[in-house]
């Protein structure tokens, strides 16, 4: 395993590799309002203990990963190569259809310790990272599909679309990804095409947590929901509310993304209502300040639920 980023120094500095690893620098040099990643280094950078990604390493390693993989894709030819080495198999229209658009964001979050440990233990085994935004450690044994060519990205593509044969993969992890999925019910039955007989899938998603877009969020699954895409061909051996899940980190976001919506007299009286104050909350209440004060935005972000009205083109 490779760790894929290391603490920026004068010594290693890297332009790429230094705005890979910060995009909110990558973002101000892109708008014009800082020269370089290189000058952001040298003024400020430098104290923030601001990291590098190691895109050159990454690339060595890449190199031996997919030569094990290359005839475990299911392409009509050869696809083309990204930038950093990996497979192109994202054609522009197939991104059109899948609602793909780019963006500066990074999604990056670290495996739970029981998917690293099936990980670590099971060298001699493939493992497919099904949206695996940008990864802290890259490993050899795992192949990191996603819609966005970050650094660590190996395949290009679209889970509607996963473009590997048959039960080529050991293990599919899939990690708060299918809400951000056009079709999830496509999703799943690639995700389940391309797993061995007697291979595990490990998913998690959403239920009641508030809109958060990468690049969209299209559903949100009840328990229910979730074993419905899988029912048909996957026998579930597990299904758990883990502590990262737990009802009390909605209430938490919930309520800190609707504090950060209000002005700041509004955000203080809002922060001093009790839970049972809001427990009772009542129709006549509607007119309440940090309820009126919502923005659009924000109250798509928090909805209980949307009203559409459309008319057949």
């Amino acid at each position: 395993m490779l760790e894929t980023s290391v603490t920026a120094t004068f010594e290693n500095f890297d332009e790429e590799g230094y705005l890979q690893a910060n995009p909110d620098v990558a973002v101000a040099v892109k708008e014009g309002r800082l020269a370089s990643g290189r000058y952001h280094f040298k003024i400020i950078g430098h104290t923030e203990n601001r990291r590098i990604v190691r895109a050159t390493s990454i690339v060595e390693a890449r190199k031996s990963k997919l030569s094990h993989i290359v005839d475990l894709l299911q392409w009509d030819e050869v696809p083309p190569r990204l930038p950093n080495g990996g497979y192109n198999c994202l054609p522009d229209d197939l991104a059109k259809i899948a609602g793909v658009v780019p963006t500066d964001s990074i999604s990056q979050h670290d495996y739970i310790d029981m998917i690293k440990a099936k990980i670590e233990r099971n060298e001699d085994k493939l493992f497919l990272d099904a949206g695996a935004g940008f990864r802290p450690v890259y490993y050899r044994n795992v192949v990191n599909l996603e819609i966005v060519p970050y650094a660590t990205t190996d395949i290009l593509a679209v889970l509607e679309k996963i473009p590997f044969r048959d039960e080529s993969f050991d293990y599919v992890i899939s990690n708060a990804v299918l809400e951000h999925v056009r079709d999830p019910f496509a999703a799943a039955r690639e995700m389940t095409r391309v797993l061995k007989p007697g291979g595990e899938m490990f998913v998690h998603v959403p239920f009641l947590q508030p809109y958060h877009g990468f690049p969209h969020h299209y559903y949100n699954m009840t328990k229910d929901g979730l074993r419905s895409l899988f029912d048909r061909d996957m026998e579930v051996l597990s299904h758990t509310v883990p502590f990262y899940f737990h009802p009390v980190w909605v209430a938490s976001w919930f309520f800190n993304s609707w504090a950060n919506g209000l002005s700041p007299r509004t955000k203080e009286s809002f922060e001093k209502l009790t839970v049972k104050e809001l427990m009772n909350f009542v129709v006549k209440d509607m007119g309440e300040p940090f309820v009126q004060e919502l923005s659009e935005d924000k109250q798509f972000e928090l909805a209980s639920g949307t009203f559409l009205v459309a008319r057949k083109r």
